[in-house]
């Protein structure tokens, strides 16, 4: 199974030098518990970095003046979204990364890649594979 099949392409980003407060906001409401940090502005921005809610409570909200980038971690890890899912598990064991950054073949930012993500794709696969065998459809 290819990443691309997996991945979630909805990018909810902020910048490095944005409030930590603003963060946590927008983490709450969409629903997300990282957001990507990104550079430049787009269509040719560059992932910095990834917050995470984690990241935030670890940082303790030191500060009102507090940034993202205080408390992100740097991106250290893409995969192709044309990369099988294996290869992108090996990517994560391999960088300790949790989320990579999913980017096209001109290298292109296209989401971000979860373990979530690759289980329940896994776990539809695995279904239909079992439906198969008792003879369903």
């Amino acid at each position: 199974m290819k990443v691309e099949r997996v991945y979630t392409a909805r990018i909810m980003a902020t910048t490095r030098h944005a409030p930590i407060i603003e963060a946590a906001a927008a983490m709450r409401r969409y629903g997300v518990g990282s957001l990507l940090v990104l550079e430049g502005s787009a269509p040719s921005s560059k992932a910095v970095g990834i917050v995470t809610d984690r990241d935030l409570a670890l940082e303790g909200f030191a500060s009102e003046s507090s940034e993202v980038g205080q408390a992100m971690t740097p991106v250290v890890a893409t995969v192709r979204a044309s990369a099988d899912v294996h290869e992108a598990l090996a990517l994560m064991r391999g960088h300790g990364a949790r989320r990579p950054v999913v980017t096209d073949d001109a290298g292109e930012i296209g989401g971000i890649v979860s373990i979530d993500d690759i289980v329940d794709g896994l776990a539809v696969e695995l279904a239909a594979a079992a439906a198969v065998l008792k003879g369903g459809s």
